[in-house]
């Protein structure tokens, strides 16, 4: 009997199993059954969540090429070719191009967020995004009716890669702003607050990453350029030798803020080995600024920028202009202060060390023309300078410069190489351009004598010619040592005495850097050498 109970236990289990494994392949058969259901019904219900809260949001049309689904770890969606369209009365207005357009999208969520409105979402991942803000005259001021709908989907934050910005302008002439953003994450991304954001921008021309943070928004689509905008940049190890004809490593740092068509910038830049082509001397040159930019164009207007090169400190403000197809058109008024022209010569002069030193006092208009050229080529500047105590660095020049005052004042017998330097002032107006320096008007006073000259140099130093008269306080026949001679030259005193100087003489001052000359120019008494 016992053998018998035994054997009807054992039955009894094995119907129990039985029953288990069963039920088990039918729960596993109802769940794969429910998944595919589910994968079948997630995959139209979340990209029409997608569509609704995007066209919400936006108040734009959507479209949304593939979007697919997967449950194998909690819910992945993954889309391809997003596009949202500007409002339909901007559309009327002549923007036809996606505002945003995204290659690619992936996020994840929990399952549980099928059933709860709206759903959650950690971060999404999107690759390949390019935002086209239209031209302002294809925006209008009035608000496009908001479609029905609701915000279906809530973001914590966003991960764009490999990603563009164009701001189209409305001018003639001008090229869009075509910034590369190589990743940006925004942060708290909710439809009616600033967002927050990392950012890093590839710059092209000086070639850098600028590095970037603070809030954005909200956004508006009507009017993109009023998107609100702040933070704080950082724009490191910037190769300057990007652009044709000066060179050197700049970085900048500093905050902005406004809107994205008119941003205001204060900050400060360093490049320590700033340099021209003309020289290849680098020097120090550091600046502090404050800009407006306008982000719809990518014009920059310059309030007020302080600078120091090497000793020399100075004041600017001015344009910096896109025009189309030829690059940017920079218009500066530069004023100095408390100059050294040393400075200035070392950084645009090949000669070393520069020809000479002093105190410069400077107010030039500058300019430089867009173009693939070098700088020098395309730089042009007019204005007015004064000199002083300027000190000529090549000891023949100074001596002669020495020997003159003597002679001038009636002391020829001094006047001989190694006398005591003087004290010199230069006056003048001048144009720049095309690698040469044009005098229309320059006086040079020193003791005993006032030298009034026009002409050209070279920026190169290959090229003085130069001619006027020089002005002294003795008369031609105390200018010499020698009684015989002075006896000769009495005679002429009366021809060279004009308009209440002791002598008024026609000179001219021609060659190189190496080897000037100086000379009388009997045959151009009233002009400049040509």
């Amino acid at each position: 009997m016992g053998s018998a109970v035994t054997r009807s236990t054992r039955s009894g289990t094995r119907r129990v199993w039985r029953w288990v494994g069963v039920s088990a392949l039918l729960a596993v058969i109802a769940l794969a059954v429910v998944a595919q259901v589910m994968l079948h019904r997630a995959a139209p219900i979340l990209k029409g969540r997608v569509i609704e809260t995007l066209r919400t949001r936006f108040n734009s049309r959507v479209e949304l090429d593939e979007f697919d689904v997967s449950l194998l770890n909690g819910l992945a969606a993954e889309g391809k070719g997003l596009r949202i369209f500007a409002p339909d009365n901007v559309v009327a207005a002549g923007a036809t191009a996606p505002l945003f357009a995204v290659d690619h999208f992936t996020f994840h969520a929990n399952l549980v967020g099928l059933f709860v409105r709206p759903m959650h979402v950690g971060t999404v991942e999107v690759e390949g995004l390019v935002i086209d803000v239209p031209p302002k005259r294809e925006r209008q001021a009035e608000t496009a009716p908001h479609p029905k709908g609701k915000i279906k989907i809530v973001v914590d934050e966003i991960v764009c890669t490999n990603s563009r910005l164009l701001i189209e302008s409305a001018k003639p002439g001008k090229d869009p702003k075509d910034f590369e953003l190589k990743r940006v994450e925004m942060h708290a991304v909710g439809p009616n607050q600033p967002w927050r954001y990392q950012a890093t921008l590839t710059n092209a021309i000086p070639k850098g990453e600028i590095e970037a943070n603070g809030l954005f928004g909200p956004w508006v689509t009507e009017d993109p350029g009023a998107s609100a905008v702040l933070g704080h940049y950082t724009f490191e190890k910037a190769d300057l030798n990007t652009i044709k004809g000066i060179g050197g490593m700049l970085s900048s740092t500093g905050t902005f803020d406004g809107q994205l068509n008119r941003i205001s910038v204060q900050g400060t830049t360093q490049t320590p080995d700033f340099s021209i082509d003309t020289a290849n001397h680098p020097m120090p040159l550091q600046t502090s600024f404050d800009a407006v930019v306008d982000g719809t164009t990518g014009d920059t207007y310059l309030n007020r920028v302080d600078a120091v090169l090497g000793q020399s400190h100075f004041a600017t403000h001015g344009a910096v202009i896109n025009i189309k197809g030829q690059g940017h058109q920079i218009d500066l008024e530069v004023n100095v202060l408390d100059g050294r022209i040393q400075d200035f010569l070392e950084l645009a002069v090949k000669t070393q060390p520069a020809i000479l030193t002093g105190q410069l006092v400077m107010q030039a208009k500058l300019r430089i023309r867009p173009g693939k050229q070098r700088v020098a080529e395309k730089l042009a500047m007019q204005g007015g300078f004064v000199l002083s105590a300027m000190h000529f660095t090549n000891p023949e020049w100074e001596d002669k410069v020495d020997m003159m005052s003597l002679r001038a004042e009636g002391d020829p017998k001094d006047a001989k190489p190694g006398a005591a330097d003087v004290h010199s002032t230069m006056t003048g107006r001048f144009v720049m351009d095309r690698g040469e320096l044009r005098f229309q008007s320059l006086k040079y006073t020193l003791p005993g004598a006032e030298v009034n000259l026009a002409g050209v140099y070279a920026m190169d130093g290959n090229r003085f010619d130069f001619a006027g008269t020089v002005r002294t306080q003795a008369k031609l026949s105390q200018m010499v040592a020698s009684r015989w001679k002075s006896l000769l030259l009495k005679p002429a005193d009366p021809f060279f005495n004009k308009h209440g100087a002791g002598a008024e003489i026609p000179v001219k001052i021609t060659g190189t850097k190496g080897a000037p000359k100086f000379g009388l120019d009997l045959g151009h008494k009233n002009g400049p050498a040509s």
